[in-house]
């Protein structure tokens, strides 16, 4: 079983730039070590010949033709930018 200390707990929530107040540090330190725990657990499970599954439930994704079109919606993308000339997104010069 794995067992996180206090220090290791305030470098993994620096790391992943969370501010954990000193007081929280022994609860986070107890969850994180509940985690690696639960971890090993899975490891002890024999999966061998399982195939690896994307859903509980067997799904294929609806398909739809392949097509080469215009789009033909080139007024109603454009209604949306903030500025449009000649049909293009108009947007600030950023190079001098």
């Amino acid at each position: 079983m794995s067992r996180i200390d206090t220090e290791t707990a305030r470098r993994v929530a620096s790391l992943s730039r969370i501010a954990v107040p000193d007081a929280q540090l022994p609860a986070l330190a107890g969850e994180l070590s509940d985690i690696l725990t639960f971890m090993e657990q899975l490891n002890e499970v024999d999966v061998d010949g399982v195939e690896p599954m994307t859903s509980v439930t067997p799904m294929r994704l609806k398909r739809r033709t392949d097509e080469v079109t215009d789009g033909g919606m080139q007024a109603r993308v454009l209604s949306n930018a903030p500025d449009a000339r000649e049909g293009f997104f108009a947007v600030p010069k950023v190079v001098e």
